[in-house]
């Protein structure tokens, strides 16, 4: 285990791996068998699966469940109260574990409040999934969905601006200045504007 930091009230089960400099909150229980990076931010009220792996930086807010088959890269945002699945279609009488559907969320990218993630289904770099959406696909890296089920309106640079393109694909991202190109409905940054 690293140094990390928990509040008195935060279950912390053993054979979990808990990065250097993160900090987990109120009433959260991480489980055994999950690895958290480095500087994470756990919300109050978190619970973490065994199995689950966090990346580094990773911010998770308050209310959020991180069930087994969830993968979290490195800088991904869960906004409060965003839900994962695992089970396609669960039944109380009927043990399913051995079916659970895992779901990827991608470097840098960002789940709004109350937004659900059905499982099996992979969250793209740096994408925006608005408040309140329902993912039943996959997402492309820099998309910017919303809705239910969720539709994509749009696309997204690293810093989660807006961006417009040009008749010749090309876009500038108002806040950092970075310059990225739409190519084939796929978006990537450029090096050189």
């Amino acid at each position: 285990m690293g140094n990390y930091e928990a509040h008195p009230t935060a279950v912390i089960d053993e054979g979990c791996q808990i990065g250097e400099g993160t900090h987990i909150w109120h009433f959260s229980h991480i489980m055994s068998g999950c690895r958290i990076g480095k500087y994470c931010n756990i919300g109050q009220n978190v619970v973490i699966s065994p199995g689950v792996e966090i990346g580094n930086q990773v911010k998770i807010q308050n209310n959020v469940s991180v069930y087994t088959g969830v993968i979290c890269e490195d800088e991904v945002f869960l906004g409060p109260s965003c839900v994962f699945t695992n089970v396609i279609n669960p039944r109380s009488a009927i043990s399913r574990k051995h079916e659970y559907r895992s779901t990827r969320v991608k470097r840098g990218a960002t789940i709004g409040a109350n937004a659900t993630i059905v499982c099996g289904h992979d969250i793209g770099e740096y994408a925006l999934i608005g408040a309140g959406a329902v993912v039943t696909k996959d997402i492309p890296p820099y998309a910017l969905v919303v809705g239910n089920p969720s539709r994509q309106i749009g696309w997204v640079s690293e810093y989660g601006c807006r961006l417009e393109f040009d008749k010749h694909g090309h876009a500038v991202c108002p806040e950092s200045g970075e310059h990225y190109i739409l190519e084939n409905n796929q978006v990537r940054k450029i090096k050189n504007g």
